[in-house]
């Protein structure tokens, strides 16, 4: 274990001191003069489901002018399964607009955040969540984060199952403190000292963030294998029989640093029950509290545990702990890792329309106003929203006597419109937040990326390739946000207008793309691009992808 308590990192010594996660928030939350908070309390800050960020397009005029950064708080929704009733969706709106920028952002991994948030606003934002059912307890830090499961119940008659499960999960995680409740909720509230005792987290938590997933196949629409633990279920005769559990993903790392690096989950085995798979869980994450690294932040993801250990003897300490052994992993197939836009009837007749949010940015902006749309949808009562780890949404559960009232909000809002007209392309791209609000930042992402694959469709149309399904992600900075590792195409900010530009990942999710060109700017994107796709229509085989064919051309290239 480890249990080296002179090596601990400074975030180490904050969570254990910090009370229960109370820390000094409410000093911070009092004091008028910063919009910002104190130090240690950044930290804790990221367990209530918020980040300190701060307006970076802003910063040198407020430097030029002896003021402090434009501090302001990004809140994360928890939203297991990615899941909101049309009142959650106006009661959002109204938070939106009431205390942040007023977008809406959907997530890669299923839920919500709103940026741009002021201190004083924080308290009346956790409340007005509160009055609409939705919280953002752990949807930051060291513990489970946002529980994924495959977003579109016409996919499988057997969604409902794994997002139920989902919630269980989410439940079965969260830390028991009731810190959330007495700084944001309730002033006076008393606790219960014994009641917060926890017994997965303990006081010192986790060593880093764990994320959990849980696939439906064929669709791998959750992209199971980036999570610290990924569940798939195993279907025999349309019935779940139980799941394969796979631990270990993560794809963040470090430029420069070699000990860091992307990783996909490996399969430890199926279990085959509800019961099993909760344990099992439980008892990965044990295992992880007791093992990970604590010294080096940059190291503690659970993929560097298994890593250090290696897989058996991870997987033998789990099943130790667990009372019982993984069966061998069965045969299971993903055939696609995309949502399925337009409409779409499940196998109770129900509809479901899924709308491109490109990036996961709900706004109004001129010629195109979604989010005013989609209120006026919500306020029908008559669709349920959810939530793709595409970055996209699901107006959901729409009766057939209902189905024409919808569709004719998504033509006068032009949201049909815009669904449709998007290349392919555009509909397979994901892009981090990036700046302006993400410190960690260290180039453009949402706000850049839209703009290239304006540049690279007429590109990809010379060559005949406009509709073809090709995966393309960026992210502001090598920690992994967008998924870039894991895409056809990926690029990697390095800096301002520079990108490490990846491929060689496969179409479904289970490899990972390879380096091939660094740090260049976008003349030598779309150059190098023009030449890849070139090569591609000339010597791909029949069927092939163009992410097999690229890792195909850079294995024979080495």
């Amino acid at each position: 274990m480890n249990n080296d308590k002179e090596n601990l990192s400074p975030v180490e010594r904050i969570k254990t001191n910090s009370n229960g996660l109370r820390g000094s928030l409410k000093e911070s939350l009092a004091d008028q003069f910063t919009g910002a908070i104190r130090e240690d309390d950044q930290t804790l800050i990221k367990f209530h489901g918020m980040y300190q960020q701060d307006n970076r397009d802003r910063r040198e005029e407020r430097v030029a002018k002896k003021l402090e950064w434009l501090y302001s708080y990004m809140i994360r929704l928890r939203l297991p399964g990615g899941f909101l009733t049309p009142e959650q969706w106006v009661g959002l709106n109204e938070t939106a607009e009431d205390h942040s920028t007023g977008t809406i952002k959907v997530t890669t991994r299923q839920t919500i955040q709103l940026h741009g948030i002021l201190k004083s606003h924080l308290r009346p934002t956790i409340q007005s969540f509160n009055l609409q059912h939705l919280d953002s307890i752990a949807a930051c830090g060291d513990v489970n984060r946002n529980v994924t499961c495959t977003a579109n119940p016409s996919e499988s008659p057997l969604q409902q199952e794994a997002y139920e499960l989902a919630g269980k999960i989410s439940e079965m995680c969260l830390p028991k403190t009731k810190a959330y409740y007495d700084i944001w909720i309730d002033d006076e509230l008393l606790v219960d000292r014994k009641a917060e005792e926890d017994p997965l987290y303990q006081d010192r938590y986790l060593p880093r963030k764990l994320k959990i997933g849980i696939a439906v196949p064929p669709n791998n629409d959750v992209d199971v294998f980036i999570n610290d633990i990924a569940l798939i279920a195993i279907i025999e005769n349309d019935k779940i029989v139980g799941y394969n559990i796979a631990a270990g993903g993560g794809l963040g790392a470090t430029h420069g640093n070699e000990a860091t690096y992307a990783r996909l989950a490996s399969i430890l085995g199926f279990v085959d029950t509800e019961e099993k798979v909760l344990k099992a869980v439980y008892e990965i994450i044990t295992v992880q509290r007791d093992f990970g690294n604590r010294s080096d932040r940059k190291l503690s993801r659970l993929k560097y545990t298994i890593d250090k250990l290696g897989i058996d003897q991870y997987r033998a300490e789990v099943e130790k702990r667990a009372g019982f052994s993984f069966e061998p992993a069965r045969q299971f197939k993903f055939t696609q890792r995309k949502d399925r836009y337009g409409w779409i009837q499940n196998h109770e007749g129900k509809w479901f329309y899924t709308v491109f949010v490109e990036h996961g940015r709900i706004l109004d902006i001129e010629g195109y106003p979604l989010k005013s749309g989609l209120l006026k949808i919500a306020r029908t009562g008559k669709v349920n929203f959810r939530f793709t780890c595409n970055q996209n949404l699901i107006l959901a559960d729409i009766e057939e006597k209902d189905k024409a009232e919808i569709e004719h909000i998504l033509k006068e809002y032009g949201i049909s419109e815009y669904t449709d007209g998007a290349s392919a392309l555009r509909k397979n791209s994901v892009a981090c937040v990036a700046l302006n609000t993400c410190s960690l930042a260290l180039a453009e992402a949402q706000r850049y990326l839209p703009s290239l694959v304006t540049k690279i469709e007429p590109i990809l149309e010379k060559y005949g390739l406009l509709e073809e399904d090709i995966t393309i992600r960026m992210t502001g900075c090598p920690n992994g946000c967008g998924r870039s590792p894991n895409a056809e195409i990926g690029f990697v900010g390095t800096a301002y207008g520079k990108y490490n530009l990846h491929i060689g990942g496969d179409r479904l999710g289970m490899r990972l793309n390879t380096k091939f060109k660094e740090n260049i700017g976008e003349e030598e994107i779309l150059t190098t691009l023009d030449e890849l796709f070139g090569i591609y229509v000339q010597k791909r085989f029949a069927e092939e992808t163009f992410g097999d064919f690229s890792y195909r051309y850079l294995h024979n290239l080495n």
